[in-house]
């Protein structure tokens, strides 16, 4: 490809996470260029991008001709049918989390990218939130020491059902399909595989058709690593609390991009990503001090996508990675149906990508 000419991408679907996120994300980066948009809302599109081709046939612009990357920002049922597709069409794919519904049809895709010989990855964005940014460099640095206890908490207040399929009783519906990807993906950033996976799930709205109350715990020898998720927490809950053998933390507000997006701040404009709201640091004689806060910019996903077709870097999301999130997905499944513990379904080739 001429180094001078951007990929083109064609995006499928136009709703909550294509239009807040993939869309904008995608062109802020110079080398891709945003060519197709599969929606049955065509002045939807065209209202935010003019000049662009729109499809109301989801698997026609999956494998289009005149583009190279797709990318899947449909409903969850249908990540893996639109993947399966393009990689048959020769095309890089990029899903949005979850990755597939469960890790059958995440291995299926990832050995048929290794067939093809594509790049296939996965929209997991809040690596590059401030909040995570910040917990892991204190982490990191040893000023907490040892960890021993670790919560991750997206907590929204959202009393009233709302129709829509995330929230109906269809196939990856449900806030652990929603927000379980984000919150596992962090973990196993800072920790790897956990040795085994224990989760309560719940239904507390009154009318709720699917889970929206997850808890799930995982296990690393002594460490407790807490992910949670809720729909009925108007205030309160911070979205980090970590303890170590040498210290605390506690980091109360979320990364602001997400807000930014929907204000329609344009990705990169001052400002951009930036985080008020300092991390709280405990020590063991009682003293308090905070830290700032490192600037967020999820705009590094796509960054990394491009460099990687470009062969310049690996890609930001290996394909072995995102299916080690859906095995703690699924495992979190399994132990929430069963009421016992779950060790993750991996193979020794698959764990090894992490050791």
């Amino acid at each position: 490809m001429n180094e001078h000419a951007p990929f083109r991408v064609a995006l499928i679907g136009y709703g909550f996470a294509a239009k807040t996120f993939h869309a904008p994300l995608i062109s802020a980066e110079r080398r891709l260029k945003l060519a197709h948009v599969a929606s049955r809302d065509a002045p939807k599109v065209h209202a935010d991008f003019p000049g662009v081709k729109v499809g109301s046939d989801p698997l026609q612009v999956a494998t289009a001709e005149d583009v190279d990357l797709i990318v899947i920002a449909s409903p969850n049922d249908s990540h893996a049918p639109l993947a399966r597709a393009a990689l048959k069409a020769g095309k890089h794919v990029v899903v949005d989390k979850p990755f597939t519904l469960d890790l059958a049809e995440a291995r299926e895709l990832v050995a048929l990218a290794k067939v093809q010989n594509r790049l296939l990855s996965v929209f997991h964005n809040r690596r590059w939130d401030s909040d995570f940014l910040s917990v892991r460099q204190i982490i990191e640095t040893g000023q907490i020491g040892s960890v021993a206890h670790f919560e991750s908490r997206i907590d929204r207040f959202r009393p009233e059902v709302r129709r829509r399929w995330r929230e109906g009783d269809g196939p990856g519906s449900g806030i652990w399909f929603d927000l379980g990807p984000h919150l596992i993906d962090q973990a196993l950033q800072l920790f790897g595989l956990p040795e085994r996976v224990l989760a309560s799930f719940a239904r507390q709205r009154p009318g709720a058709l699917a889970t929206d109350w997850a808890h799930v715990v995982l296990e690393y020898g002594p460490r407790r690593v807490i992910l949670h998720a809720s729909m009925l927490v108007a205030g309160g809950s911070p979205r980090f609390v970590v303890h170590g053998d040498k210290g605390s933390l506690v980091k109360h507000a979320a990364d602001q991009q997400e807000a930014q997006l929907l204000a329609g701040v344009t990705p990169g404009a001052p400002g951009w990503g930036e985080d008020a709201d300092p991390v709280l640091l405990y020590d063991g004689s009682g003293t308090t001090c905070s830290q700032l806060a490192v600037a967020g910019d999820q705009r590094r996903f796509y960054a990394g996508i491009a460099a990687a077709l470009n062969g310049e870097v690996p890609n930001p999301v290996t394909p072995l990675q995102a299916l080690a999130v859906m095995s703690v997905l699924d495992a979190a499944i399994r132990s929430a149906e069963t009421g016992v513990g779950v060790v993750l379904d991996l193979s020794e080739q698959e764990r090894e990508a992490w050791t």
